[in-house]
């Protein structure tokens, strides 16, 4: 049974057309990514399907009684509500019983002795226990601690973006609507909250049609990907990595029928040329099929950006932090931290929100100044920073200002490039998918993600040699993303990441620093995947000795505190352990990328090629067997220096 279907609808913003005649059906149990380049439209159907937006023509159909609930990226919420009463606000008998519940129960805090009060509380609980609405506190009170809200008094209007939205996205699951429409779900989310999101919405019975940047989670939560490509809608019936795989063959098809065309279309313009006589009908229909071949119009494959902006060399010393601290109203959020950024490091920083992730970029940039402790910048380094509410502060300061004006005030009307050619700013903004109506345009007028991609262009065209990158994936269209990941392989020079994106971090860092508790800042080596490796064997670890400790504590008498394993002073590692431990980190990191190649090179390798398959599976078992054993030594001497 289908919960939407688009008959031949039609959407233009007059600078870009975003649908030509677009028809789609989605069924009650579908849970589709909608993905396509920013600014293809993606928010703005999710808009007309919500019924926020008009459409130019043609029929949206919703059958009746169906309910559909829209997460924007930008919730409008009253800020005078507490967080319970924000997700309880658009609701039904249910959760106005919950809301009087709450309100009676706040008053009694202050009133224990008030009898009408008690009276009140009374005939609500009893409105609870009819109407099932205890079970949907419950409920609310688990979703929004899943996504990292503990305070459920506290007024929306005190909290960040960040927070808003989750209050929104919890408001929206505990709907539990026909038909949920979600824009950029994960945003402002850690890793754990968007493992459990998508834990969630692999049980939830509705429909879903969801915008993400977030590659792992469309592979994990879709089991369809709709495309919006220059006006036209492209479906694929299965997953991120299935849509990948298709789309690649789909492109190939069509540069081979576009190859094959323009070859039959030579031969045929060279028949004409020799100039037959139209004499019969067979030569008649002939030349009118070579006029009708001629203006064949081919969709050209879809544009990727280009990212081959200006180098700057860079030298030994980049960026040295020595024992820096940061503490803010007596809550430490960096504590003695010391590291030397060296120019090939690809560096990822994680840890959930509010602990200190850009604080801690702040002041390797400078921004801001560290409580204690120094850090010294290189004279030859230049700091890009793409910041994560870049696309705020770009329109507010350059409202009115133009895409290519924008950019010219960087690099000017000409622009050298890695390869030593000079193309203009237009041609620039080109590479980065900008058409040349978008290069006129107002920035106000465009999508957070072009806002974004337009941002990110002005930092690489500054030619960086260090790129600190405070959340990049957020509203950055998947295609751009993949093109990011590619350029940053190549980057010469220091990279540092703030991200929750799991699928961009394997992608791109092959070192972890990851907060932990009290302002600690722990060093791990390899990429995220390889952190959660060392953190399931940790947790696993210490799962076992606690079962051992169990079994074998006295029962009758208690261990003293000085035997206890938490008190028992550790030994130091060696001067010699303390250069194996500094060495381990890029060996792990040698035998990662050395057993990510023998996989590349099995891949390509010919099926019937038995003896070769097998030299290279065993290359790869040796590998693993290599990188276990080193990061096994790896975590025995960390547990030694901690």
């Amino acid at each position: 049974m289908s919960v939407i279907t688009l008959q031949s609808v039609k959407k233009d913003f007059g600078i870009k057309e975003i649908l030509k005649d677009a028809s789609l059906s989605l069924d009650a149990t579908d849970k589709v990514g909608l993905i396509g380049t920013n600014g293809s439209g993606k928010s703005t159907l999710l808009k007309m399907i919500a019924g926020l937006e008009p459409i130019d023509s043609g029929q949206i159909l919703v059958p009746s009684g169906t309910r559909i609930i829209y997460l924007p990226q930008q919730p409008d919420l009253d800020g005078n509500r507490t967080v319970l009463e924000q997700v309880f606000a658009d609701s039904g008998e249910q959760m106005a019983v919950v809301r009087e519940y709450e309100d009676i129960s706040h008053h009694l805090a202050t009133n224990p002795d008030d009898e009408q009060l008690m009276s009140r509380l009374s005939s609500v609980m009893q409105k609870m226990d009819a109407t099932g609405a205890w079970e949907l506190e419950t409920n609310a009170k688990i979703i929004l601690s899943k996504l990292g809200i503990t305070d459920f008094d506290v007024k929306v209007g005190t909290l960040s973006g960040g927070y808003r939205k989750r209050i929104a996205l919890a408001a929206a699951l505990l709907s539990e609507p026909d038909f949920l429409l979600m824009d950029e779900p994960t945003n402002h989310l850690d890793a754990d909250s968007v493992e459990w999101l998508q834990s969630y919405l692999n049980r939830y019975r509705g429909a879903i049609l969801l915008i993400t940047h977030d590659r792992y989670f469309l592979d994990k939560v879709t089991n369809r990907v709709v495309e919006i490509d220059r006006g036209d809608i492209y479906t694929y019936s299965g997953n991120y990595s299935y849509y990948l795989e298709k789309k690649a063959l789909a492109e190939l098809s069509v540069a081979s029928s576009q190859q094959k065309f323009q070859g039959v279309l030579r031969r045929e313009l060279e028949w004409l040329k020799r100039g037959p006589k139209a004499r019969s009908t067979k030569q008649k229909a002939r030349i009118d099929r070579i006029h009708e071949m001629q203006n064949t119009e081919f969709k050209q494959t879809q544009g990727k950006v280009d990212i081959a902006t200006p180098s700057r060399r860079i030298g030994k010393k980049v960026i040295e932090v020595n024992c820096i601290s940061k503490s803010y109203g007596g809550h430490t959020l960096i504590q003695d931290f010391t590291y030397e950024f060296s120019p090939e490091d690809r560096v990822g920083i994680i840890g959930g929100n509010g602990v200190g992730k850009s604080t801690l970029m702040d002041m390797i940039t400078g921004r801001l100044q560290p409580d204690t402790g120094t850090v010294d910048i290189g004279s030859t380094i230049h700091i890009g920073y793409f910041d994560q509410h870049s696309e705020e502060l770009l329109t507010a300061l350059n409202e009115n200002q133009r895409a290519i004006e924008y950019i010219k005030e960087e690099g000017g009307a000409y622009v050298k490039i890695a390869d030593g050619t000079q193309i203009t700013a237009s041609q620039m903004l080109e590479r980065f998918l900008f058409s040349g109506n978008q290069q006129y345009t107002p920035i106000h007028k465009l999508s957070g993600g072009e806002k974004r991609r337009l941002f990110l262009l002005r930092v690489l065209m500054s030619a960086p040699n260090v790129l600190i990158l405070d959340e990049p994936t957020n509203d950055l269209d998947v295609q751009t993303l993949a093109v990011l990941e590619e350029y940053l392989e190549e980057f010469n020079g220091c990279v540092i990441v703030v991200s929750h994106d799991r699928y961009f971090l394997d992608r791109t860092v092959d070192k972890v620093f990851v907060f932990e508790e009290n302002g600690n800042i722990t060093q791990y080596p390899g990429n995220y995947s390889v952190y959660l490796d060392y953190k399931k064997a940790k947790e696993a670890k210490q799962q076992q000795t606690s079962k051992i400790e169990n079994k074998t504590a006295p029962i009758e008498k208690n261990n003293s505190p000085s035997s206890t394993p938490e008190t028992k002073k550790r030994r130091r590692m060696s001067n010699w352990e303390r250069k194996e431990f500094s060495e381990l980190e890029g060996k792990i990191a040698h035998l990662e990328t050395e057993k990510a190649e023998v996989e590349a090179t099995m891949a390509n390798t010919l099926p019937g090629n038995y003896s070769q398959v097998q030299q290279l599976y065993e290359q790869v078992e040796t590998l693993k067997n290599q990188i276990d054993t080193a990061t096994e030594r790896w975590l025995e001497l960390a547990e030694m220096d901690s």
